[in-house]
């Protein structure tokens, strides 16, 4: 439990730092998000007027503070008060107790940015699990094949596409699984998000296949490393020597210890990918947070970027407290 409290506080502190860093980055760039928000013909008064409703004509200090308040605030839900206060999200509580995360409102989409991401942040989760669970069942079947075959054509296959799929660019990838699956065969759509669950369904496949084998060149090679090396354990020799099958052998001891790397490298991964797959949802047109995050950076707007921060630091630092908890358990040294 005390583990868990102490990871738990430095977490807190990570995004912290991070979105401080963000909001430090975002205040410096050139540029003028009250101009960007009236348009290029307003007036210098129309400007003067919006940066002081949007706030920008205090110091920065009292911004960061202000900031850090609306975010994470205990009271009513109320919007009726302040015309340009947005929607919150409900963390625990309810009525005057409760515990809201207010990320403010967009400069240049008028709207709540808390509703904006809480209606991209299911397409990018589900490109994310998606994507995430096809790169570990690509790359530690493809590795375990490869190590159990030392040498031979299987071995050298794997290696050789693992490397060349993990160096190509992710747009390259995606365009190309575009052509044969989409354009030549025709069996998944283009692009786009669809309609109903099934669309989504098969709008999905394209994309979280191009992350799926991006990431599993990496893993291959990890997962093809780690088992060559555990194999020549003494611990391995003196299991087959009681009769143990090498299948069993391998699944539950080799493999167990194998994989622990990789459900590191995974957690980052995801940790990532909550961010927004900036490339890959660009290609597929896919509305994640990534197209979104994008948007918001050049349009200077700023309450977009900080959320899509938020969720990108709070994403990696829980799935990295999760994956340590897991490898735990799988590895007896690390308990």
């Amino acid at each position: 439990m005390s583990r868990l409290v102490h990871r738990l506080a430095w977490s807190f502190v990570v995004v912290w730092g991070v979105v401080s860093i963000a909001f430090a980055i975002n205040d410096l760039l050139p540029g003028d998000p009250a101009r960007m928000a009236a348009g290029a013909q307003a007036r210098p008064a129309d400007v003067a007027r919006i940066r002081s409703q949007l706030g920008l004509d205090r110091p920065p200090l009292a911004r960061y503070g202000a900031f850090w308040r609306r975010l994470v605030h205990v009271g009513p839900r109320d919007r009726d008060s302040d015309p340009a206060h947005a929607s919150c999200l409900v963390v625990a509580g309810i009525g005057r107790s409760a515990v809201h995360i207010d990320f403010g409102k967009s400069f240049q989409l008028h709207q709540p940015v808390g509703d904006v991401v809480c209606a991209r942040i299911g397409r990018t989760f589900a490109l994310a699990v998606a994507g995430v669970c096809l790169q570990l069942a690509m790359g530690i079947a493809a590795g375990l094949f490869a190590a159990l075959r030392p040498g031979s054509r299987l071995d050298r296959g794997l290696v050789a596409s693992s490397s060349l799929v993990a160096s190509a660019p992710t747009f390259l990838v995606g365009l190309l699984l575009q052509y044969v699956l989409a354009y030549r065969l025709r069996w998944l759509p283009l692009d786009g998000f669809g309609d109903t669950i099934a669309e989504h369904a098969r709008c999905l496949v394209l994309p979280a296949l191009t992350l799926g084998l991006y990431g599993a060149g990496y893993y291959t090679r990890i997962v093809r490393d780690d088992v060559r090396v555990s194999i020549q354990n003494d611990w391995v020799r003196t299991a087959r020597a009681k009769g143990a099958p090498m299948a069993r052998v391998v699944v539950r001891h080799v493999l167990r210890n194998a994989v622990i790397p990789v459900l590191t490298a995974a957690g980052l991964d995801f940790g990532a990918l909550m961010g927004g797959a900036v490339v890959t949802e660009t290609v597929f047109r896919w509305p994640g947070l990534g197209d979104l995050s994008v948007s918001g950076a050049l349009n200077r707007d700023g309450p977009v970027v900080l959320a899509c921060v938020v969720v990108t630091s709070v994403a990696v630092v829980a799935s990295n407290v999760v994956v340590d908890f897991v490898c735990a358990a799988l590895d007896p040294r690390q308990r």
